[in-house]
């Protein structure tokens, strides 16, 4: 299964955040280099940030999702 990057942060809690979103939504999230950017100060930015993803499938679904305004 390939996944897409739909969501990029530079926080942990900003990612945590947009999985549970996905999740409840019925997507199938994975966050991408969450530990990474919780070792080192800084490397998050420098890595270009803890990725969100989910499966090639739900792409453009997810990311229609995220960028619809809240209700």
């Amino acid at each position: 299964m390939s996944l897409v990057t739909v969501f990029t942060a530079f926080s942990p809690a900003e990612a945590q955040l947009v999985r549970s979103r996905l999740e409840a939504a019925e997507f199938h999230p994975f966050v991408a280099d969450e530990l990474s950017a919780l070792s080192i100060d800084g490397y998050s930015l420098a890595a270009g940030g803890i990725r969100v993803q989910v499966p090639e499938a739900e792409a453009a679904d997810a990311r229609e999702f995220l960028d619809a305004p809240a209700p």
